[in-house]
Protein backbone atom coordinates (compact mmCIF):
# COMPACT_ATOMS: atom_id res chain seq x y z
CA UNK A 1 0.00 0.00 0.00
CA UNK A 2 2.98 2.17 0.76
CA UNK A 3 4.21 1.45 -2.79
CA UNK A 4 0.89 2.68 -4.23
CA UNK A 5 0.99 6.03 -1.96
CA UNK A 6 4.46 6.38 -3.46
CA UNK A 7 3.68 6.06 -7.25
CA UNK A 8 0.65 8.13 -7.01
CA UNK A 9 2.56 10.95 -4.74
CA UNK A 10 5.22 10.97 -7.99
CA UNK A 11 2.19 11.30 -10.00
CA UNK A 12 0.65 14.01 -8.52
CA UNK A 13 3.66 15.63 -8.58
CA UNK A 14 4.09 15.17 -12.35
CA UNK A 15 0.82 16.09 -13.74
CA UNK A 16 -0.24 19.04 -11.03
CA UNK A 17 -3.17 19.26 -9.05
CA UNK A 18 -6.31 18.54 -11.26
CA UNK A 19 -3.85 14.96 -11.71
CA UNK A 20 -3.80 14.96 -7.72
CA UNK A 21 -7.38 15.05 -6.89
CA UNK A 22 -7.97 12.43 -9.58
CA UNK A 23 -5.12 10.17 -8.04
CA UNK A 24 -6.79 10.96 -4.68
CA UNK A 25 -10.59 9.59 -6.12
CA UNK A 26 -8.96 6.88 -7.67
CA UNK A 27 -7.35 5.87 -4.74
CA UNK A 28 -10.36 5.84 -2.42
CA UNK A 29 -12.24 4.22 -5.03
CA UNK A 30 -9.56 1.35 -5.43
CA UNK A 31 -9.50 1.11 -1.65
CA UNK A 32 -13.66 0.74 -1.17
CA UNK A 33 -13.87 -1.49 -3.74
CA UNK A 34 -11.19 -3.72 -2.87
CA UNK A 35 -12.34 -3.56 1.07
CA UNK A 36 -15.75 -4.43 -0.04
CA UNK A 37 -14.22 -8.29 -1.67
CA UNK A 38 -11.95 -8.49 1.48
CA UNK A 39 -9.03 -7.89 -0.79
CA UNK A 40 -5.73 -5.38 -0.46
CA UNK A 41 -5.26 -3.46 -3.35
CA UNK A 42 -2.84 -4.57 -5.70
CA UNK A 43 0.87 -3.62 -6.59
CA UNK A 44 0.70 -2.07 -10.34
CA UNK A 45 2.32 0.53 -12.27
CA UNK A 46 1.02 4.07 -12.19
CA UNK A 47 1.36 5.79 -15.18
CA UNK A 48 -1.26 9.31 -16.84
CA UNK A 49 -3.05 7.32 -18.96
CA UNK A 50 -3.67 4.20 -16.24
CA UNK A 51 -4.88 7.00 -13.97
CA UNK A 52 -7.34 8.67 -16.51
CA UNK A 53 -8.77 5.02 -17.68
CA UNK A 54 -8.93 4.14 -13.90
CA UNK A 55 -10.81 7.88 -13.06
CA UNK A 56 -13.15 7.00 -15.71
CA UNK A 57 -14.13 3.63 -14.07
CA UNK A 58 -14.67 5.06 -11.26
CA UNK A 59 -16.43 8.04 -11.97
CA UNK A 60 -18.96 5.51 -14.34
CA UNK A 61 -18.92 3.60 -11.29
CA UNK A 62 -19.66 5.67 -8.68
CA UNK A 63 -22.65 6.84 -10.80
CA UNK A 64 -24.04 3.73 -11.49
CA UNK A 65 -23.78 3.16 -7.86
CA UNK A 66 -25.96 6.34 -6.87
CA UNK A 67 -28.26 5.30 -9.73
CA UNK A 68 -28.68 1.85 -7.88
CA UNK A 69 -28.98 3.22 -4.56
CA UNK A 70 -31.80 5.95 -5.51
CA UNK A 71 -33.59 3.05 -7.12
CA UNK A 72 -33.31 0.65 -4.31
CA UNK A 73 -34.44 3.24 -2.17
CA UNK A 74 -37.61 3.48 -4.16
CA UNK A 75 -38.19 0.00 -4.08
CA UNK A 76 -38.24 -0.05 -0.30
CA UNK A 77 -40.29 3.19 -0.09
CA UNK A 78 -43.06 1.88 -2.21
CA UNK A 79 -42.74 -1.81 -0.72
CA UNK A 80 -43.39 -0.41 2.61
CA UNK A 81 -46.39 1.85 0.93
CA UNK A 82 -47.61 -1.25 -0.33
CA UNK A 83 -47.17 -2.89 2.59
CA UNK A 84 -49.23 -0.28 4.69
CA UNK A 85 -51.75 -0.49 2.17
CA UNK A 86 -51.88 -4.27 2.35
CA UNK A 87 -52.30 -4.02 6.51
CA UNK A 88 -55.07 -1.39 5.93
CA UNK A 89 -57.29 -3.69 3.22
CA UNK A 90 -56.83 -6.89 5.85
CA UNK A 91 -58.01 -4.51 8.63
CA UNK A 92 -60.89 -3.67 6.20
CA UNK A 93 -61.82 -7.02 5.01
CA UNK A 94 -61.15 -8.74 8.34
CA UNK A 95 -64.12 -5.66 9.85
CA UNK A 96 -66.33 -6.78 7.34
CA UNK A 97 -66.08 -10.72 8.19
CA UNK A 98 -64.11 -11.06 4.63
CA UNK A 99 -60.54 -12.09 6.18
CA UNK A 100 -58.56 -14.98 4.27
CA UNK A 101 -59.13 -17.33 7.14
CA UNK A 102 -62.81 -17.05 6.67
CA UNK A 103 -63.44 -17.31 2.88
CA UNK A 104 -63.98 -20.45 1.41
CA UNK A 105 -60.88 -22.41 0.07
CA UNK A 106 -62.52 -22.13 -3.67
CA UNK A 107 -62.41 -18.48 -3.06
CA UNK A 108 -58.94 -17.93 -1.92
CA UNK A 109 -57.78 -20.18 -4.74
CA UNK A 110 -59.61 -18.26 -7.24
CA UNK A 111 -58.14 -14.82 -5.79
CA UNK A 112 -54.62 -16.28 -5.62
CA UNK A 113 -55.13 -17.08 -9.53
CA UNK A 114 -56.24 -13.68 -10.08
CA UNK A 115 -53.71 -12.06 -8.69
CA UNK A 116 -51.10 -14.26 -10.57
CA UNK A 117 -52.97 -13.24 -13.61
CA UNK A 118 -52.42 -9.69 -12.46
CA UNK A 119 -48.70 -10.05 -11.92
CA UNK A 120 -48.29 -12.12 -14.80
CA UNK A 121 -50.16 -9.05 -17.31
CA UNK A 122 -48.43 -6.55 -15.19
CA UNK A 123 -51.83 -4.67 -13.67
CA UNK A 124 -51.84 -3.08 -10.69
CA UNK A 125 -55.67 -3.87 -9.96
CA UNK A 126 -58.02 -6.15 -10.97
CA UNK A 127 -60.63 -4.16 -12.96
CA UNK A 128 -62.15 -5.76 -15.75
CA UNK A 129 -60.83 -3.15 -17.72
CA UNK A 130 -57.33 -3.10 -17.03
CA UNK A 131 -57.67 -6.88 -17.84
CA UNK A 132 -58.85 -6.28 -21.04
CA UNK A 133 -56.51 -3.55 -21.74
CA UNK A 134 -53.62 -6.01 -20.62
CA UNK A 135 -55.17 -8.87 -23.03
CA UNK A 136 -55.31 -6.66 -26.14
CA UNK A 137 -51.48 -5.73 -24.94
CA UNK A 138 -50.88 -9.42 -24.83
CA UNK A 139 -53.01 -9.81 -28.59
CA UNK A 140 -51.04 -7.09 -30.44
CA UNK A 141 -47.58 -8.53 -29.12
CA UNK A 142 -48.58 -12.20 -29.80
CA UNK A 143 -49.42 -10.86 -33.75
CA UNK A 144 -46.51 -8.87 -33.97
CA UNK A 145 -44.44 -11.71 -32.57
CA UNK A 146 -46.12 -14.22 -35.53
CA UNK A 147 -45.78 -11.54 -37.97
CA UNK A 148 -41.69 -12.38 -36.73
CA UNK A 149 -42.28 -15.99 -37.07
CA UNK A 150 -44.00 -15.55 -40.73
CA UNK A 151 -41.14 -13.35 -41.96
CA UNK A 152 -38.57 -15.87 -40.34
CA UNK A 153 -40.00 -18.37 -41.95
CA UNK A 154 -40.15 -17.38 -45.10
CA UNK A 155 -36.27 -16.14 -44.64
CA UNK A 156 -35.53 -19.29 -43.52
CA UNK A 157 -37.15 -20.98 -46.50
CA UNK A 158 -35.71 -18.95 -48.58
CA UNK A 159 -32.03 -19.48 -47.43
CA UNK A 160 -32.49 -23.30 -47.28
CA UNK A 161 -33.67 -22.95 -50.93
CA UNK A 162 -30.52 -21.19 -51.51
CA UNK A 163 -28.59 -23.82 -49.38
CA UNK A 164 -30.39 -25.99 -51.52
CA UNK A 165 -28.97 -25.31 -54.51
CA UNK A 166 -25.72 -24.06 -53.32
CA UNK A 167 -24.96 -27.81 -52.47
CA UNK A 168 -26.45 -29.02 -55.84
CA UNK A 169 -23.73 -26.43 -57.49
CA UNK A 170 -21.08 -27.55 -55.22
CA UNK A 171 -21.97 -31.13 -56.43
CA UNK A 172 -22.08 -30.13 -60.00
CA UNK A 173 -18.52 -28.23 -59.90
CA UNK A 174 -17.30 -31.39 -58.26
CA UNK A 175 -17.90 -33.49 -60.51
CA UNK A 176 -16.97 -31.17 -63.36
CA UNK A 177 -13.27 -31.00 -61.53
CA UNK A 178 -13.53 -34.79 -61.27
CA UNK A 179 -14.26 -35.39 -65.10
CA UNK A 180 -10.96 -32.42 -65.36
CA UNK A 181 -8.87 -33.84 -63.29
CA UNK A 182 -9.50 -37.44 -65.33
CA UNK A 183 -9.18 -35.60 -68.44
CA UNK A 184 -5.50 -33.96 -67.32
CA UNK A 185 -3.46 -36.85 -68.45
CA UNK A 186 -4.93 -37.73 -72.10
CA UNK A 187 -5.15 -33.79 -72.24
CA UNK A 188 -1.46 -33.98 -71.72
CA UNK A 189 -0.33 -36.42 -74.26
CA UNK A 190 -2.43 -34.40 -76.43
CA UNK A 191 -0.30 -31.47 -75.95
CA UNK A 192 2.56 -33.14 -76.11
CA UNK A 193 1.31 -34.38 -79.56
CA UNK A 194 0.46 -31.14 -80.44
CA UNK A 195 3.49 -29.35 -79.32
CA UNK A 196 5.47 -32.00 -81.28
CA UNK A 197 3.68 -31.09 -84.25
CA UNK A 198 4.06 -27.62 -84.04
CA UNK A 199 7.46 -28.02 -84.11
CA UNK A 200 7.49 -29.87 -87.42
CA UNK A 201 5.43 -27.63 -88.61
CA UNK A 202 7.58 -24.88 -87.79
CA UNK A 203 10.29 -26.54 -89.76
CA UNK A 204 7.99 -26.62 -93.00
CA UNK A 205 7.09 -22.91 -92.44
CA UNK A 206 11.04 -22.23 -92.46
CA UNK A 207 11.17 -25.00 -95.76
CA UNK A 208 8.16 -22.96 -97.83
CA UNK A 209 9.69 -19.67 -97.03
CA UNK A 210 13.38 -20.39 -98.63
CA UNK A 211 11.89 -22.50 -101.39
CA UNK A 212 9.11 -19.21 -102.01
CA UNK A 213 11.78 -16.75 -101.82
CA UNK A 214 13.98 -19.10 -104.08
CA UNK A 215 10.44 -19.42 -106.50
CA UNK A 216 10.28 -15.38 -106.26
CA UNK A 217 14.13 -14.57 -107.40
CA UNK A 218 13.80 -17.55 -110.43
CA UNK A 219 10.70 -15.37 -111.62
CA UNK A 220 12.08 -11.79 -111.35
CA UNK A 221 15.24 -13.94 -113.30
CA UNK A 222 12.82 -14.66 -116.13
CA UNK A 223 10.91 -11.13 -115.89
CA UNK A 224 7.78 -12.48 -114.45
CA UNK A 225 5.43 -9.74 -113.16
CA UNK A 226 2.64 -9.91 -110.64
CA UNK A 227 0.49 -7.65 -112.84
CA UNK A 228 0.24 -10.45 -115.35
CA UNK A 229 -3.28 -11.82 -114.67
CA UNK A 230 -4.31 -15.18 -115.87
CA UNK A 231 -6.73 -13.48 -118.90
CA UNK A 232 -3.49 -11.86 -120.17
CA UNK A 233 -2.22 -15.34 -120.27
CA UNK A 234 -5.03 -16.70 -121.77
CA UNK A 235 -4.65 -14.48 -124.47
CA UNK A 236 -1.14 -14.66 -125.32
CA UNK A 237 -2.05 -18.28 -125.68
CA UNK A 238 -4.89 -18.28 -128.20
CA UNK A 239 -2.49 -15.40 -129.98
CA UNK A 240 0.07 -18.40 -129.89
CA UNK A 241 -2.32 -20.67 -131.14
CA UNK A 242 -3.32 -18.08 -134.43
CA UNK A 243 0.65 -17.50 -135.04
CA UNK A 244 1.04 -21.37 -135.19
CA UNK A 245 -2.10 -21.60 -137.62
CA UNK A 246 -0.20 -19.32 -139.17
CA UNK A 247 2.93 -20.66 -139.71
CA UNK A 248 2.24 -24.70 -140.20
CA UNK A 249 1.52 -23.70 -143.99
CA UNK A 250 4.57 -22.25 -144.34
CA UNK A 251 6.11 -25.37 -142.12
CA UNK A 252 3.65 -27.54 -145.02
CA UNK A 253 5.62 -26.12 -147.57
CA UNK A 254 9.18 -26.18 -146.44
CA UNK A 255 8.32 -29.85 -145.97
CA UNK A 256 7.00 -30.25 -149.56
CA UNK A 257 10.57 -28.94 -150.22
CA UNK A 258 11.89 -32.08 -149.33
CA UNK A 259 10.56 -33.80 -152.58
CA UNK A 260 11.43 -31.15 -154.91
CA UNK A 261 13.95 -32.63 -157.61
CA UNK A 262 17.69 -31.97 -156.63
CA UNK A 263 18.23 -28.62 -158.38
CA UNK A 264 19.93 -26.76 -156.13
CA UNK A 265 19.11 -23.02 -157.55
CA UNK A 266 15.44 -23.51 -157.12
CA UNK A 267 15.81 -24.98 -154.50
CA UNK A 268 17.90 -22.44 -152.85
CA UNK A 269 15.63 -19.93 -154.10
CA UNK A 270 12.58 -21.28 -152.61
CA UNK A 271 13.95 -21.88 -148.90
CA UNK A 272 15.10 -17.95 -149.37
CA UNK A 273 11.35 -17.51 -150.10
CA UNK A 274 10.10 -19.59 -147.26
CA UNK A 275 13.00 -18.30 -145.28
CA UNK A 276 11.34 -14.57 -145.49
CA UNK A 277 7.78 -15.77 -145.35
CA UNK A 278 8.94 -17.48 -141.73
CA UNK A 279 10.81 -14.89 -140.77
CA UNK A 280 8.05 -12.37 -141.13
CA UNK A 281 5.96 -14.47 -139.23
CA UNK A 282 8.45 -14.32 -136.51
CA UNK A 283 8.60 -10.68 -136.41
CA UNK A 284 4.29 -10.64 -136.19
CA UNK A 285 4.53 -13.00 -133.28
CA UNK A 286 7.45 -11.11 -131.24
CA UNK A 287 5.26 -7.70 -131.94
CA UNK A 288 2.27 -9.72 -130.59
CA UNK A 289 3.79 -10.47 -127.68
CA UNK A 290 5.16 -6.96 -126.94
CA UNK A 291 2.21 -5.54 -127.62
CA UNK A 292 0.32 -8.08 -124.66
CA UNK A 293 3.46 -7.40 -122.18
CA UNK A 294 3.23 -3.57 -122.82
CA UNK A 295 -0.55 -3.64 -122.01
CA UNK A 296 0.02 -5.69 -118.93
CA UNK A 297 2.47 -2.90 -117.85
CA UNK A 298 -0.31 -0.62 -118.02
Amino acid sequence: MSDITGDLSAVSEAKGGSDAARISEVKSWLTSQFEAAGKEVPNFEYTHRSITHLYNLATVSQAKSQAATIVANDFRLKASEYRAQAARIREILESAGMSQESLPSNVVSSAQVLANVANLLNIRDTELSSFLVAMGDISLRKTGVEEKRAKAQKDSNALLDYTRKAIQRLTYLKKILAQLEDDVVPCESQMENWKTNLEVMAVKEEQYIQQYKKYEMLLNRVGYSPKISHRELVEMAEHRKELEKMTKPVLDTLRSYQDLPPDKALAALAIEDKKRQFASAEKYLEEVLQSALETSDE
